[in-house]
């Protein structure tokens, strides 16, 4: 696949956003409202710009001005598919994508091509995972198997009969899939053909848990970040931590209330600009949370860390916004903790943040208490006013794990 060096990319954004606001009404219009046009985008300052245009934006646009929100700079009949993502929001896919929205990346980068066969459960019915990842796949010249979610059993007996090296599923899909062979007698891994599986993400210890996985089938999984309105935006590498932008997608991390990028390893929304010329999305907000690990060359974000949450779920203590990630990757990370909530309040002027915890039986509260404000400091970089110790019958399992109390 052709991919851009990171010191061409503005060049080739001016092209392509000259293109769409020449065509595309609600592209003109976010121009507009900066003063600007695409010829002034000459690096990540210029860019920001621009608005940030939300999910709820675009789906009202697009109830103003079916079907698209004015929003498509491509003729009707360059229109392969229209997927049909929740709200209902409408995404083309036009007949030049042969890349599968970017999919191709994460297949060629994890070892996928003409030797696998690579069993496809992700849905293929409007939404745009299934039909996406397949050309992705395809891309790499893999045999493909599309199945959709479902039908267990019959999936299994095929990853066997068909000598499957590769499955895409959810974590759980894949899960159930493993133990569905092992409840037909099948002895994993050995009976198995399958080297690799790329898995959705999960809440909790997702990444605990696909270790799990690697070292009882001896497969190696790997994952991108995705949405239904550009594809693919990053994927993993081997040994490296997070995701890897891909050089079609330009990405800033950025405030959620301001749209002003934020600095290396402050959480913010990820906002996405698109080189696309048909469907070339400027300056999107994904709703998605997350830190910038590392810029390229040109400013923008290389390297993404794994998802803190959805804008709109974090609080805001002392100008830094906590969100429900941070408490559950502090409860992974600390085996004397059962479960935790902060509890973010105000006492006269000063916000505060309180950890409401439970401990595990045996473990010592004043070790731990250091250990998890410790933490915490290193997951936020904020600092706990104190650690007040619960019972479990106190705070249930269902507990939410942020609670704003400041108003």
């Amino acid at each position: 696949m052709h991919t851009l060096p990171t010191t061409d990319r503005f060049e080739a954004l001016r092209a392509s956003q000259q293109f769409a606001y020449d065509r595309a009404p609600a592209i003109r219009a976010v121009y507009e409202l900066a003063t600007m046009t695409p010829q002034d985008l000459k690096g990540p300052a210029d860019l920001a710009r621009l608005a940030v245009t939300s999910k709820d934006a675009l789906l009202e646009k697009q109830r103003q001005s079916p079907p698209f929100g004015g929003f498509l700079a491509a003729d009707d009949t360059s229109i392969r598919r229209i997927f049909v993502s929740p709200g209902p929001i409408y995404e083309p896919q036009l007949f030049d994508d042969n890349t599968g929205h970017g999919f191709s990346h994460v297949f060629s980068k994890a070892g996928i091509g003409p030797c696998d066969r690579v069993l496809n459960t992700w849905s293929y019915h409007l939404v745009p995972a299934g039909l996406l990842l397949d050309a992705g796949i395809a891309a790499t010249g893999a045999t493909l198997i599309p199945c959709g979610p479902g039908g267990a059993e019959q999936q299994a007996q095929l990853i066997i009969e068909l000598g499957i090296t590769c499955i895409c599923a959810s974590t759980s899909f894949f899960v159930t899939l493993v133990e569905t062979l092992e409840r037909m007698g099948y002895d994993l891994p050995s009976q198995w053909k399958v080297r690799s599986a790329m898995l959705g993400g999960e809440l909790g210890d997702w990444i605990g848990k696909r270790r799990a996985l690697e070292q009882k089938y001896a497969i190696r999984t790997f994952s991108s970040y995705a949405t239904g309105d550009f594809g693919l935006i990053a994927y993993e590498e081997p040994g490296q931590v997070g995701y890897t932008v891909q050089p079609d997608r330009l990405v800033q991390i950025c405030d959620p209330n301001t749209g002003e990028p934020l600095p290396l390893g402050e959480p913010g929304q990820i906002v996405v600009t698109t080189l696309d010329h048909g469907w070339p999305l400027v300056r999107f907000g994904t709703g998605d949370v997350a830190q910038a690990l590392s810029h390229s060359p040109d400013g923008l974000v290389k390297r993404i860390g794994l998802l803190q949450g959805r804008v709109g779920q974090g609080v805001k203590v002392r100008e830094i916004f906590v969100y429900p990630r941070n408490v559950e990757e502090l409860v992974i990370r600390l085996p004397a903790i059962q479960r935790a909530q902060v509890i973010v309040g105000k006492q006269q002027h000063r916000e505060t943040a309180t950890l409401h915890a439970v401990l595990t039986p045996g473990a010592s509260s004043d070790a731990t208490q250091n250990d998890a404000m410790e933490l915490f400091r290193q997951l936020t970089r904020l600092k706990l006013d104190s650690v007040k110790w619960i019972s479990q019958e106190d705070m249930p399992t269902d507990a939410p794990l942020l609670v704003d109390n400041k108003h």
